[in-house]
């Protein structure tokens, strides 16, 4: 118990520090933020946002994208990197929303993560973001703050998930994810966390670690 009010209270801390933290993907809609997770694997936002301006005006749809040839989305993704294989992915992803879903996204993590090239992080994303179905995103951010908290010991991606949902309520899950990834790129970086200009320091077991950086 005493675990899970530590937890709530650092949260609770970030929350009141970065109360406009939101998902940083431009998007209108449940497809439009599902392809831009997709295209956001090893790569910046800022670039996906860049990307998707040309994209959503060639291809607005499932429909379009899934009749689209290979060549021109990968001309139009290439520097989102790996762009051959999300090319790929995104085409299959939407045949497959056309021909199981009737060209709707689907709100259930099972459907998502059935579709090529998603997986529970960019599913949790669409779930949380697009449906407001909480869902536990974990990417380097919160994989990096969630271990300094002590709030798993894990290095799998699933394994974290399921330990943070665990520890904190349902409907903290979504908002956790952005709050931790602000934090982690404001204050908590890799390698080194700047503790000295942390206002939760107090609240971190990793207190006084590394006060000088």
């Amino acid at each position: 118990m005493k675990a899970r009010e530590n937890a709530l209270k650092i949260l609770k801390s970030l929350e009141l520090i970065y109360p406009d933290a939101h998902c940083a993907l431009i998007y209108r809609s449940p497809w439009e933020l599902l392809v831009a997770t997709i295209l956001s694997a090893q790569c910046t936002d800022v670039r996906v946002n860049l990307v998707t301006v040309d994209l959503f005006k060639a291809y607005p749809g499932p429909a379009s994208l899934a009749a689209a040839p290979q060549d021109k989305v990968e001309a139009l993704i290439r520097s989102t990197g790996f762009f051959r294989n999300k090319a790929k992915n995104l085409i299959r992803c939407a045949a497959q929303v056309m021909e199981r879903h009737q060209g709707h996204v689907p709100q259930t993590l099972e459907e998502l993560v059935a579709l090529d090239g998603v997986g529970r992080k960019t599913a949790n994303v669409v779930l949380g973001n697009a449906f407001g179905v909480p869902g536990m995103v974990v990417d380097t951010h919160v994989k990096r703050l969630a271990r300094r908290f002590g709030w798993t010991r894990s290095d799998v991606p699933e394994k974290i998930e399921k330990d943070l949902c665990r520890l904190l309520p349902s409907a903290e899950w979504t908002q956790c994810a952005h709050v931790l990834i602000w934090h982690g790129r404001a204050c908590c970086k890799a390698p080194i966390p700047h503790c000295s200009r942390c206002a939760i320091v107090a609240l971190c077991p990793r207190k006084g670690v590394e006060r000088a950086h």
